[in-house]
C-alpha cells in the first residue's frame, strides 16, 4: 500500500448506472458551485463499464422512456442527459424522426458509457474490495477505511478512508433449486458471451426457463438466430403475462411513490407489491409477445413448428451427460413428469437482491435491523446504525422493502442519486458547524 493517505467524502462501492448517476449528481451538486466540492472515489470490479452486456441482444428496447437517464429528472439542463449524448453523437434529429420512446438497449449502453468517459479520474476498475473496518479510535467512528485488491495483473492493495459509502454492488444471478451453471447450462446473465461461444452448427434443441422479458427475449432470439433448432420455451403459466405500462400504473415508479411506500403501514405496502408487481416483475411487453405468437403462427401454416411452448410446466431435475442435457419436466395440468433432452439449457430466472451484509464485515455488526431482520434503511438511503458510528452508509439497491419497486431500478435512478448526494452534503455541514 501506498504511503500517501486517501481520504474521500465519498467512497463508491461498484460503478454501474447507480453510482455513474451519483457521480453525475455530485458532479452538478450546489456545493461545487460554493468552493466546496464532496470528493469522491469510485471503484468497480469489472474491468470496464457494463450494464447487463450479456442483454444487448439487436433487437431488445428499453422498457423505461429515454427520459428517466442518468439526470434529467433530477436537472433538466444537465450536459449527462441522454438528449446532450444524442447531440454529442449527432443523432438528435434521427432519433426525434424514429419517434420512438424507448431506445435500444445497445444504445442506452452506449450512452452509460459516454457519460462514464468523463469521471476516469475518479474510478478505478478491477478492483475489489476486500475489507471495510472502523477505525480504533475513542468516540463516534466518522470514517471507515477500506482496502481493495487490483484483480489485475499488479495484484496490489490500496486502503482509503471514507467520511461516506455508497453500496451499489448490483443483483445476483438466481438459478433453479439444484442446478449449476456450466458450458452447457447458462444464466441469461451470460448468455451472449457463452453463445457466440457455442458451435451452433450441432444444436438441434434449446430450451429456455422464465416467464419474463428475459426469458421471452432469448427465446426470439435464438429462434431467429439457429433456423434449424427447435426453442422450447418453459414457463409456469400458461403464456407470458403483458407488462402494464399504462400512464396510471407507472405513477408507481414516480419519484412521489416513493414516499407513499416509505411512510406507509406495512399493509399498504403489501398491497404496492400485489396490486404492481405486474408493471415490472415476471412480465412482458406486448410487442415481444406478438412477436412470439406470429412466430409461431407462421410455423404452423408452413408446416415446420420449431417454437415450443411448454407452458403449464416446471423443470424438476437437471442431468448432463456430454454434451446432452436431460431436464425431468413436471406438468402442473396433468401432475405428470416426463423427459426433456436438449443441446442447451438458458435459465432466465431473474435476480436475487443485493445483500451488503458478508461486503460490509464488522461494518455490518453496528447496522439496525427490523424486526424481519432486514436492515433498517432512513429515506434517504442510508442505513441506520448504532450511536458509535456517525459515518454514513448508504445503500442504491437491496431497499425494496423499505423504499418499494422503484429501489433498484433505472425508474428512479436520477432522484435517488441526487437525494444521497444532498443527505452526503448536509450531513457534512453539520458536522462542520458541530467542529466549530
Amino acid at each position: 500500500m501506498g504511503s500517501k493517505e486517501e481520504v474521500y467524502e465519498v467512497v463508491g462501492i461498484g460503478f454501474g448506472p447507480s453510482n455513474l448517476s451519483l457521480a453525475v449528481a455530485l458532479e452538478e451538486h450546489e456545493s461545487k458551485e460554493s468552493g466546496q466540492p464532496l470528493s469522491a472515489a469510485f471503484f468497480e470490479r469489472q474491468p470496464t463499464l457494463g450494464w447487463h452486456r450479456n442483454m444487448l441482444l439487436p433487437s431488445a428496447k428499453m422498457q423505461i422512456s429515454f427520459l428517466k437517464d442518468l439526470a434529467t429528472f433530477r436537472n433538466p439542463a444537465s450536459r449527462f442527459s441522454f438528449i446532450s449524448y444524442l447531440h454529442a453523437a449527432g443523432r438528435l434529429a434521427q432519433f426525434v424522426n424514429n419517434q420512438e420512446f424507448f431506445p435500444t438497449r445497445q444504445e442506452f449502453h452506449d450512452y452509460l458509457e459516454w457519460a462514464e468517459s468523463s469521471f476516469a479520474d475518479r474510478v478505478t476498475y478491477s478492483s475489489e474490495v476486500l475489507s471495510i473496518k472502523l477505525p480504533r479510535a475513542d468516540g463516534p467512528a466518522d470514517h471507515v477505511e477500506v482496502e481493495m485488491r487490483d484483480t489485475g495483473s499488479r495484484g496490489a492493495t490500496r486502503l482509503v478512508k471514507a467520511r461516506n459509502i455508497v453500496v451499489s454492488t448490483g443483483l445476483v444471478p438466481k438459478m433453479p433449486s439444484g442446478v449449476a451453471r456450466d458450458e452447457r447450462i447458462w444464466h441469461s446473465s451470460e448468455f451472449l458471451e457463452k453463445f457466440r461461444k457455442l458451435d451452433q452448427s450441432g444444436v438441434k434443441r434449446v430450451a429456455v426457463v422464465g416467464a419474463g422479458q428475459s426469458a421471452a427475449e432469448i427465446v426470439r432470439f435464438v429462434y431467429d438466430a439457429l433456423p434449424d433448432a427447435t426453442v422450447c420455451a418453459i414457463m409456469p403459466s400458461y403464456g407470458y403475462s403483458i407488462a402494464d405500462d399504462t400512464p396510471f400504473a407507472n405513477r408507481i415508479f414516480d419519484a412521489d411513490a416513493v414516499d407513499d411506500y416509505y411512510h406507509g403501514t406495512q399493509r399498504s405496502k403489501d398491497s404496492f407489491w400485489r396490486y404492481h408487481k405486474n408493471t415490472n416483475y415476471g412480465v412482458v411487453d406486448d410487442e415481444v409477445i406478438r412477436d412470439l405468437h406470429q412466430r409461431q403462427y407462421d410455423d404452423e401454416v408452413r408446416g415446420t413448428p420449431r417454437l415450443e411452448f411448454l407452458n403449464l410446466s416446471r423443470v424438476d431435475t437437471v442431468k448432463q451427460t456430454g454434451d446432452d442435457v436431460r431436464l425431468t419436466m413436471h406438468s402442473v395440468r396433468n401432475d405428470e413428469t416426463y423427459q426433456l433432452d436438449v443441446d442447451v439449457l438458458i435459465c432466465a430466472t431473474g435476480y436475487d437482491s443485493m445483500e451488503p451484509t458478508e461486503l460490509l464485515g464488522e461494518l455490518e455488526g453496528h447496522c439496525l435491523r427490523d424486526q424481519e431482520g432486514r436492515f433498517r434503511v432512513e429515506r434517504d438511503y442510508r442505513l441506520a446504525t448504532t450511536a458509535d458510528v456517525s459515518c454514513g452508509v448508504y445503500l442504491q439497491g437491496g431497499t425494496e422493502h423499505t423504499h418499494g419497486l422503484a429501489s433498484s431500478l433505472l425508474s428512479n435512478i436520477a432522484i435517488r442519486s441526487g437525494e444521497i448526494a444532498d443527505s452526503i452534503a448536509e450531513r457534512r455541514s453539520t458536522r462542520q458547524y458541530s467542529a466549530a
